[in-house]
């Protein structure tokens, strides 16, 4: 179970954005995410790299037995393969010379072993024992790992011809996990968006979650979670499986992109405190389910030899600094980082067409916001503007409002029909939008309402466009682009090279972002300040939910406490400590005045 050679990695962007970043990265020893939610997608990609690489491509098609399954794994073997390949030719590249090579080694964090060694390599002098430091650094070079992820809400059953659901194992995140597991990857799956307990006991059914007899996994498990709780709840039950958790991935609960899944008022710097002051409990109370695990069912103890058996923590969601990282690192303990949003703009990393390229690069603060856009019902992270947004306009000025859903990966409302059909599809909206206008409620509740309808996009379909435009597989004009950017990019105006963004986050240069950009913290705390505020604007009876939203203020003041005594202390280059102040005292009293009048409009209607 290796590590990365680097403190940070590229998780998921979307169906497309990510779709292609190990063949990208993976070369150079960066660890990066795929997503396997758009098995369809996955097939156009795979089309399209099997030619420009000359290598056998073999059409799985749409109704073919088990085709969601082989699509995923014909895919990730072409991306192994392809990976392997462009790895092995830096491999074979000479040292001393301006290469891909030197950028390998050049990328690597300074404190790395490796890289350590590669700059005694450069000082030396010619002869033998630079040939044979030379021979053991490239000996020692390995590629980034080629990981995926799964919502593992996403689980909805497809409806054959008869009608009938098929069974489990046919079920989307069912037949994306086997599609994973029968590949030839040793790398991670990361499982995210809840826990799903059909998922999790099918990931019993293979092998490569399993340590083979000298103690190595193959494939490892990563959960995404939001707090330490979640994290213990679902390592136990996986460990009664004998199934080990490799890492656990927090993510701040608003200031991410993608889907936005808000804590109960918890910010990050507390979630990390807890991770920090609890981890050990994460092997002590799970060690012993996995040994008995071991011992009752495989016949075996579990080997005191079997090494990295204590799970990795690392943390995502609006790093922007080099600062903000070492504090993570250092003062959190954190084992990794992710940065997601940055990467959006480097194109040697991420798919981004060049019409939403530039409008990423104009986002300001205020055209980036939590959306209702998403079918799931759950806020994601969106910029205003987009090609989706224009697309789905101009189908609702035509009066052919949603999309007609060539995918169906969302399907999951059942209130006008007996199969799950999507709230973003035209056949919902319409008949959701008549029996808004037949209700008896005001003209103006009736206008809300059909807006909250009407604000549903087809995510299945759109997310993935950009990929198929920036790989020349269809026009824009043909592939409206949705994409899922958090906060943080509005503070990155152009593209970047790879090598600039490694160095921007080891803090080798100059800081790609100006120093006024408040802290993520401080970001942070401003966006579940609005999310309270949302929160108290949709409450149906203040009265019922005082309770709730008491809770949450609670749990915000105490983060807000945590965040100042943060903000005292001495801040690592580039972070900039005094914008947490500053923004403490502004969100407190806004805090304040939102409960405030929250329990006045309790009292009136009580």
């Amino acid at each position: 179970m290796q590590n990365s050679l680097h403190t940070f990695s590229i998780p998921v962007m979307g169906t497309g954005h990510s779709i292609d970043s190990p063949i990208r990265v993976a070369p150079y020893g960066i660890n990066s995410v795929i997503s396997i939610v758009d098995d369809l997608l996955i097939e156009r990609i795979r089309k399209h790299y099997a030619t420009l690489f000359e290598l056998p491509y073999e059409n799985i098609p749409r109704n073919a037995e088990d085709g969601r399954a082989r699509r995923i794994t014909a895919y990730l073997d072409l991306v192994h393969e392809i990976v392997n390949q462009k790895f092995e030719d830096i491999k074979k590249q000479p040292f001393f010379r301006k290469n891909e090579k030197s950028r390998y080694f050049e990328m690597l964090p300074d404190s790395s072993d490796l890289k350590k060694k590669y700059q005694k390599l450069v000082e030396m002098a010619s002869g033998s024992t630079r040939d044979f430091i030379a021979s053991e650094l490239t000996g020692e070079m390995r590629p980034g790992s080629i990981d995926v992820n799964i919502m593992s809400k996403v689980d909805g059953f497809s409806f054959p011809k008869s009608g009938q659901p098929m069974t489990a194992e046919y079920s989307d995140g069912s037949a994306a996990l086997r599609g994973y597991a029968n590949s030839q990857l040793s790398s991670s799956l990361i499982l995210s968006a809840g826990f799903n307990p059909r998922l999790y006991n099918y990931l019993a059914e293979f092998e490569d979650f399993y340590r083979d007899v000298k103690g190595q996994i193959k494939k490892k498990i990563i959960l995404k979670v939001s707090d330490f709780r979640s994290a213990l709840i679902q390592g136990k039950y996986l460990a009664k499986k004998g199934l080990e958790i490799f890492e656990y991935r927090v993510e701040s609960g608003l200031n991410c992109g993608g889907h936005a899944f808000a804590s109960d008022g918890y910010l990050l710097p507390s979630l990390l405190k807890e991770f920090r002051e609890k981890k050990e409990m994460l092997s002590s109370s799970i060690q012993p389910l996995i040994d008995k695990f071991y011992e009752e069912e495989r016949g075996r103890e579990f080997s005191t030899e079997w090494v990295d058996n204590d799970p990795r923590i690392t943390v995502q969601g609006g790093i922007g600094t080099s600062g903000e990282a070492r504090r993570l690192l250092q003062d959190f303990e954190m084992d990794a980082t992710g940065w997601g949003s940055p990467f959006l703009m480097v194109p040697e990393a991420t798919t981004v067409d060049e019409p939403t390229m530039q409008l990423l690069q104009q986002a300001k603060e205020e055209d980036l916001y939590l959306s209702g856009v998403s079918p799931l019902g759950v806020p994601f992270n969106n910029v205003k503007n987009t090609g989706s947004a224009k697309w789905h306009q101009k189908r609702i000025e035509k009066g052919k409002p949603g999309s007609q859903c060539p995918k169906g990966f969302l399907e999951s409302n059942t209130e006008f029909t007996e199969n799950p059909i999507c709230t973003a599809s035209t056949q919902y909206q319409l008949l959701k939008i008549d029996q808004i206008n037949q209700s008896e409620v005001s003209d103006g509740l009736k206008a809300k309402q059909r807006e909250k309808v009407l604000d549903k996009a087809c995510l299945c379909d759109h997310l993935g466009n950009g990929a198929l435009i920036t790989l020349g597989i269809l026009k824009p004009n043909r592939a409206p682009q949705a994409i899922c950017p958090g906060p943080n990019i509005a503070w990155f105006n152009r593209q970047y090279s790879l090598q600039e963004m490694v160095a921007h986050i080891y803090g080798k240069i100059d800081s790609l972002v100006p120093v006024e950009r408040p802290h993520m913290f401080a970001k942070e705390l401003v966006m579940y300040v609005d999310y309270f505020e949302e929160l108290i604007n949709q409450s149906e009876s203040p009265a019922d939910d005082l309770r709730k939203l008491t809770r949450f203020k609670k749990n915000l003041e105490d983060g807000m406490a945590y965040c100042l005594e943060i903000s005292k202390g001495q801040a690592y280059e580039h972070e900039n400590l005094e914008s947490i102040t500053r923004t403490v005292e502004e969100q407190s009293k806004r805090l304040g005045e939102l409960y405030e009048s929250l329990q006045s409009s309790a009292l009136v209607l009580a």
